[in-house]
């Protein structure tokens, strides 16, 4: 009698897998093992699919890849029924395309919602795993998945007097499910990352004064959103195999576009400068793409650089503000680059104010106000844009003891450097997924691996892994799958 039966017999319920999270990869992963024939159950703290869209739904979130390639590919079926209507979907529409997911390939029996894994315990003389979820219930599983996200954790500044303060606080990764009306009041947006940069602009418009306070300036680069046009979906329709063999096989950030054969400085300072004003008109995340060697060269890479800078200078009117705007501690392409919609034009508004934090820091925030370099900026509310707990803080909070009792934090020492996230060193049969976005290093996290386009090539690697374990080793696992885990 293995185990798991014997679990059974004791009433406990049993499963091969359990996953942790029903975001894009939990959602994959679930459909990937009853493929396989195993039993799964995925627990989910939210109250329906979607992941990071089901939490980020803060004014101006959505997608900065482009919806066609910002999807499954696991379907054909699926590809060819969903119509995106825009270039880069919104938060709303990506979040029905996941309830779509969920719905059509009948996904939610074997998911259990608005429930947090607390502990998960490694027998190591039985080898199962002893999942205690937040109901109380504890399950048996040969294995456990984690598809927790690495940017799913909220992070809350630690800044004196937050929570005495007596307006409304709001954090871009946890916001209402309800609409949030700024109208006529004194908003403080604190952060100018990607969701700081996506909501700027549309709270300016409702704020009566918005005032902005940033660290660190960030490189972005307009979207230039549109509705997409039907022979623009077409077009994908009858290219997706190429395209996704393209982005599993070459695009360095499994996105799609095209292969620069020369570099910067290859093309005379006019060549170099229309090409980027092509690439800076047509918008998106692929002007990194204009040379081949932009991540490699210094000196190539700040011809990007100070391009991007130049844009800034041109649509900021106050020259301070502009200079404040400008990205000057990073080469472009090293940290996360940032796509918006008026985001620099949103500081040339009469109610728009930015505040440098780093030469005056916040030191703390008053019951009505955000204190920083000794001046006070009365607000009515605060949206914390201050990002996540990155890769291993979802992890973090859940309590996983391996062979010897080996904890997980301990393990991983407050970093993750495994690629493709798969196994913990010292904790014997736990997979990790960490999302679609998945770092692969201590210095590719804004690289970005990027969203859906990628789950086809990890997941299948790790429900391999998970069946061959289960059936018997390594000729299991080639036979189900075909090909190695790259």
């Amino acid at each position: 009698m293995s185990a798991l039966q014997s679990a059974a017999g004791k009433g406990i319920e049993t499963y091969d897998v359990v996953v942790v999270g029903a975001g894009f990869a939990g959602m994959y992963m679930l459909h990937r093992l009853r493929g396989q024939g195993m039993t799964a159950r995925v627990y989910e703290q939210g109250s329906g699919v979607g992941g990071t869209w089901y939490w980020n739904r803060y004014p101006g979130a959505r997608c900065d890849v482009e919806s066609m390639q910002y999807s499954y590919s696991f379907s054909d079926e699926l590809q060819k029924e969903w119509d995106w209507s825009e270039r880069y979907a919104p938060q709303p529409e990506i979040l029905k395309y996941a309830d779509h997911v969920a719905d059509r390939f009948n996904l939610r029996p074997d998911i259990q919602f608005d429930t947090r894994v607390e502990r998960a315990e490694f027998d190591e003389r039985n080898s199962i795993w002893s999942v205690t979820t937040s109901d109380g219930k504890t399950v048996a599983a040969k294995h456990v998945v984690l598809a927790t996200g690495c940017l799913s954790n909220a992070r809350k500044p630690d800044i004196r007097g937050l929570d005495g303060f007596k307006g409304k606080v709001y954090h871009t990764g946890r916001w209402p499910h309800e609409p949030v009306d700024f109208t006529g009041q004194r908003v403080a947006v604190i952060g100018t990352g990607s969701s700081g940069i996506q909501s700027v602009p549309v709270i300016a418009e409702q704020a009566s004064q918005l005032t902005v306070f940033q660290r660190t300036a960030n490189f972005s680069i307009p979207a230039r959103n549109a509705a997409l046009m039907e022979e623009e979906r077409k077009w994908f329709r009858e290219n997706y195999p190429e395209v996704r063999r393209f982005a599993r096989e070459e695009a360095r950030n499994g996105i799609y576009s095209e292969m620069p054969d020369r570099g910067a400085l290859d093309d005379g300072n006019n060549e170099r400068r229309s090409k980027y004003e092509a690439r800076w008109a047509h918008g998106g995340l692929t002007f990194m793409s204009v040379y081949n060697n932009l991540a490699l060269d210094k000196t190539a890479n700040d011809t990007a650089a100070n391009f991007v800078r130049e844009k800034i200078a041109e649509i900021v009117k106050d020259p301070q503000t502009a200079k404040l705007l400008q990205p000057n501690n990073h080469p472009i392409g090293s940290k996360r680059i940032c796509i918006d919609t008026d985001y620099f034009a949103a500081f040339n508004r009469d109610n728009v104010t930015l505040v440098d934090i780093k030469s005056g820091p916040i030191e703390e925030i008053t019951d009505n106000a955000v204190r920083a370099g000794g001046k006070d900026y009365e607000v009515d509310a605060i949206v914390l844009a201050t990002g996540f707990d990155a890769m291993t803080g979802s992890v973090a909070k859940i309590d996983i003891r391996g062979p010897q009792r080996a904890d997980a934090q301990s393990e991983m020492g407050g970093r993750a450097a495994h690629l493709f996230g798969l196994d913990e060193r010292g904790l014997s049969q736990p997979l990790h997924h960490h999302r679609a976005r998945q770092p692969v290093g201590p210095l590719e996290h804004d690289r970005l691996d990027r969203a859906a386009c990628r789950l086809d090539r990890r997941l299948p690697c790790l429900s391999a892994r998970a069946w061959s374990r289960h059936h018997g080793g390594e000729q299991g696992r080639r036979r189900q799958l075909g090909r190695p885990c790259q």
